[in-house]
């Protein structure tokens, strides 16, 4: 059994690496990934916020999220 994973950015530099080298690292056995752009998808940032998300790029580990250095301020992308 898969265990959930999202990874939650806006598109930004930062955001880009962070998905590159962080996100798609993650060991697919283990983790359902599921990648959010909320810069495009902004319906989902209640999700976000909902999951602890404060910033992105965050990546969000069976309910718990984890922030990767900052790019943006949620608040930045309503």
């Amino acid at each position: 059994m898969t265990k959930q994973a999202v990874f939650y950015h806006a598109g930004c530099p930062v955001c880009v690496e962070a998905e590159q080298n962080v996100a798609l690292a993650l060991d697919r056995a283990r983790y359902d990934l599921e990648i959010v752009h909320l810069g495009q998808q902004k319906g989902r940032i209640k999700d976000a916020e909902t999951a602890g998300v404060k910033s992105v790029p965050a990546l969000v580990l069976d309910g718990l999220p984890f922030h990767i250095n900052f790019g943006a301020g949620l608040d930045a992308l309503k």
